[in-house]
């Protein structure tokens, strides 16, 4: 998979600046950090150790959302329709910072056994939230979850963590496009919006892990990623197609 990487480019300092109120300015000096990692503008920062990439993050969505506290300059009320053109019923939580670190392979490689998805973080999107899988619960499916996610289609669980379980709206609609890389799971596959060379991506078109290998803007010699999509399983079907690192916090 190594060949498929653009070359790791060394950096004696790489700077990144957070987009929003709720991320802080860090500098962060290492080696053979992969250029493709600094589209990661949510990360305070990212570190190798020429076998993972750390990745550390707080958690807090650079968008508006009415799970902030209404003193936050991000809050913004919300009503009507979500996700899937379900009514929007607010859950109970709020959100809050958190201080992730995602550790993932530098060279990402297919497992020789799928492990499945945890409930909590599979993995990072760019703006620094963790991805969920496609459960509420342990094998419970996010039927009556879905009508809780915010206008960005995300939301906070009870401890305030903010995440995504389906297509983080801002990053497709605002910061990036619908056939942009959105982040990476812990495996240290990419993940890809809902479209693709200008058409729709199905899960029927997908493996049973939600993705598929071809050639991106970002890896144009080809690699395994994710898509998200509409329908469920949305962003990981069953299981990590690659070794997944960890997630601590």
């Amino acid at each position: 998979m190594k060949k498929n990487l653009p070359l790791l480019l060394t950096f004696y300092s790489i700077l990144f600046i957070g987009c929003s109120n709720n991320h802080d300015d860090v500098t962060e000096t290492d080696k053979e950090i992969p250029a493709i990692y600094s589209k990661i503008y949510g990360a305070k920062s990212i570190t190798s150790d020429g076998t993972y990439l750390t990745i550390k993050t707080t958690g807090l969505p650079d968008h508006k959302s009415i799970y902030y506290a209404t003193s936050n300059s991000l809050y913004e009320n919300f009503s009507g329709s979500t996700f899937g053109g379900n009514t929007f019923n607010k859950n109970p939580n709020s959100i809050s910072k958190q201080t992730f670190t995602f550790k993932i392979p530098l060279d990402p490689k297919v497992a020789s056994a799928h492990a499945a998805t945890p409930l909590g973080p599979i993995g990072v999107a760019l703006n620094g939230v963790p991805f969920f899988n496609q459960y509420a619960g342990p094998n419970q499916p996010l039927t009556n979850e879905v009508t809780s996610f915010d206008q960005y289609w995300g939301h906070p669980q009870q401890t305030g963590q903010y995440h995504y379980h389906v297509e983080p709206l801002y990053l497709t609609t605002v910061k990036t496009s619908k056939s942009a890389l959105l982040g990476f799971l812990l495996d240290g596959f990419p993940v890809y919006g809902p479209e693709e060379n200008g058409a729709l991506v199905t899960t029927a078109s997908l493996d049973a892990y939600h993705g598929h290998t071809s050639a991106t803007a970002d890896y144009p010699n080809g690699i395994y990623h994710y898509h998200i999509t509409n329908t469920d399983p949305y962003i990981n079907g069953s299981g990590f197609y690659g070794t997944a690192g960890t997630v601590s916090q």
